[in-house]
């Protein structure tokens, strides 16, 4: 059985980021992708934040094909016949050093393919793997198609199904509770017109977030970003909650709602549509994540459940980027040892913890619970909403003045001891 040092399963960002550290390091390191190319069934929605991953790896951020850095965030909450936006600029978005920036996925994956081969890895595209192979409870190789490949670790970085994992018994079958399923199109947009629509100078980008009834009361929210001459445009709802429902709501048909949203209609208008995708997506938080690392192994990326939903934030691909540079350290301490055994490679886990990637999802630990509240998705877009446009309204007869409305909104829908325990809720996120 031909043998491999390193074997990296899945070309995305985690993948990717480990074979590249260990490539750089010398380390012979096969990085095995199902799609035709590294990035091909990377749908994401496009938005990594800068500033947590810009340590690993600083040689590769000023070439880095990013699309536009975001210096503004809109964030709209929708109700009953009204909507409420709420847009954010700050100097410190953007600069030399933006916070953030939109990617497309196919273009960044296969640039960061290229350097891995740059430094001497190996990329096989069109590369199903269909099971790890396994020797005393240690992982040692895999087995694509009639081929066995053996390897002294892998790192698994399949994706957020982990069927890999899952049939080794290295991690827990994904369960519908702890996902969600996101459904995104991409536009074809010119650059100016962009730039135009948004409000923005050229070269910069947007972030816009929504929820409320665009997912009809579900759990979940719409985002649309900016890119070079395309925009993503998405929505996100609970897999649970969707299948819990008895009208035989589609997830495809929220989006095709989205789309004819009044605050929206305006941005897209005339624009083509270039691709369409689904996926599903990690939200169970750090109470879904499975054991890291074992004999022979380390998990990486959404295989690990490293995923946050925090509302205003979602992040995952900076955590991916993270926990790839952090299984090639920890790989080549364990080669530095002598052999890759649990021991040795239980210092991945150890600088996971130490660093932005457990503890945030350590200090969001109840931000799961606390988003599966539909009051927050149907009672609340509903009464700012309808709030906020009382307070625009000029009737017939005498005026109630700014104040009284205020507060008779105010106690009509946020009285109450339902109001304080939701509060109570969020304190985490």
């Amino acid at each position: 059985m031909e043998q491999v040092e390193c074997i990296v399963v899945g070309g995305g960002l985690a993948g990717l980021a480990a074979a590249y550290g260990l490539a750089s390091a010398g380390v012979e390191v096969m990085v095995l992708e199902r799609g035709d190319y590294c990035g091909a069934k990377n749908v994401t929605g496009g938005r990594l934040y800068l500033e947590p991953v810009r340590r690993f790896y600083p040689e590769l951020w000023d070439e880095a094909p990013l699309e536009r850095p975001v210096t503004r965030e809109r964030l709209t909450v929708a109700g009953d016949g009204a909507h409420l936006t709420l847009e954010v600029g700050a100097e410190r978005f953007g600069g030399a050093r933006p916070h953030s920036a939109t990617v497309v996925r196919a273009r960044l994956d296969q640039w960061l393919a290229e350097k891995v081969a740059e430094k001497g890895g190996v990329v096989v595209p069109g590369m199903r793997v269909d099971a790890l192979l396994r020797e005393g409870g240690r992982v040692v190789g895999i087995r694509a198609g009639g081929d066995e490949i053996g390897a002294g670790v892998v790192v698994v970085a399949e994706g957020v199904l982990r069927l890999l994992a899952a049939e080794a018994g290295l991690a827990a079958a994904p369960q519908a509770r702890d996902h969600a399923v996101g459904f995104k199109e991409v536009l074809e947009l010119p650059a100016g017109a962009i730039e135009e629509r948004f409000g923005l100078e050229p070269g910069e980008g947007a972030a816009h977030l929504f929820m409320g009834s665009v997912t009809r009361g579900l759990p979940g929210g719409g985002f649309l970003y900016t890119n070079h001459d395309t925009v993503a445009l998405g929505v996100v709802v609970g897999m649970e909650a969707l299948r819990g429902r008895s009208d035989g709501l589609e997830a495809w048909q929220l989006l095709e709602e989205v789309r004819q949203q009044p605050f929206l209609r305006p941005l897209l208008e005339g624009a083509t549509l270039a691709e369409y995708s689904a996926h599903a997506i990690a939200e169970g938080g750090i109470s879904q994540v499975p054991a890291l690392y074992g004999d022979g192994y380390l998990l990486a990326g959404d295989t690990a459940g490293l995923s946050l939903n925090a509302l205003l934030t979602v992040r995952g691909m900076d955590f991916a980027l993270a926990s790839g540079y952090f299984a090639a350290e920890a790989v080549k301490r364990a080669r530095a040892a002598g052999a890759f055994t649990a021991a040795n490679l239980a210092c991945y886990e150890a600088m996971l913890r130490e660093s932005f990637v457990l503890r945030d999802l350590e200090a969001m630990r109840d931000a799961p619970r606390a988003l599966g509240n539909g009051r927050l998705f149907r009672h609340y877009p509903d009464a700012v909403t309808r709030l906020a446009a009382q307070l625009y309204t000029v009737g017939e007869g005498p005026s109630p003045g700014l104040v009284r409305t205020l507060w008779r909104g105010l106690r009509r829908d946020f009285a109450g001891l339902d109001t304080l325990r939701d509060l109570w809720s969020l304190r985490h996120i």
